[in-house]
């Protein structure tokens, strides 16, 4: 299997780090409502690393966003592209995550990424950057919390509560199972959080986690062992 090594031009620092996420930040469109939910295709991305190979394998699995079944897969492995700083996660993913997304043989639909888009310290987490670098409509969808405050939602399927960072709403701790614990959900780029919340629930009709990730987390796990087998 080929291993992508990272762009020329990837920023090699913290500081260089900081710079494209203030460039970039601009370009977040948080007013367009998004592809309706349970319509078109919705595409799952996540990633595994190896560490002590210094490797980063993501998957990205197409879903027919109506009956939640697979339409497509691909995957792609690469040297992790950053060094692990809190906030700055998505500069280790993306280069392969952006490999991944370009070998499907056709269009994603809406991403759904496992992280977080607005709900983090610099507005502009992984669901963000993905979305503006790829001009797709993505959202994140997070499974533990990140820098914010947040009420317990009620335990019924569907209920949220927001999460706050110095006064603002930045996403929703949404429960999509009766009694388990939320997961985390914020907007990335081209849709509203509310829409993102709908598109959670559609896609965790029976677990937790929305199938999305469900389905991208086995296969880039698969990917991996391959890779350092």
């Amino acid at each position: 299997m080929r291993i992508i090594d990272k762009p020329a031009d990837w920023p090699a620092d913290e500081a260089a780090a900081l710079a494209v996420q203030d460039e970039l930040r601009g370009q977040v469109v948080l007013d367009e409502p998004g592809p309706p939910p349970g319509t078109g295709l919705v595409t799952g991305v996540d990633v595994a690393y190896d560490d002590e190979r210094d490797l980063v394998a993501a998957a990205a699995v197409v879903l027919d966003a109506r009956t939640l079944t697979v339409v497509e897969e691909a995957t792609a492995v690469g040297r992790v592209s950053f060094p692990y700083v809190p906030g700055l996660l998505a500069f280790r993913e993306i280069p392969t995550v952006l490999a991944a997304l370009g070998a499907l043989r056709g269009e994603p639909g809406l991403v759904v990424c496992d992280g977080y888009g607005r709900a983090h310290p610099r507005r502009f987490g992984l669901a963000s950057h993905l979305g503006v670098l790829t001009g797709l409509p993505v959202i994140g969808v997070a499974k533990n919390p990140f820098t914010f405050s947040y009420e317990r939602p009620a335990p019924g399927r569907g209920a949220s509560t927001p999460l706050v960072a110095d006064d603002e709403e930045v996403g929703r701790a949404l429960r999509t199972q009766e009694g388990v614990k939320p997961v985390f959900v914020s907007a990335g780029h081209r849709v509203t959080l509310d829409n993102a919340c709908v598109h959670t629930l559609h896609l965790a009709p029976r677990y937790r986690i929305p199938e999305t990730t469900r389905r991208a987390d086995s296969l880039c796990r698969r990917a991996l062992k391959e890779a350092t087998a």
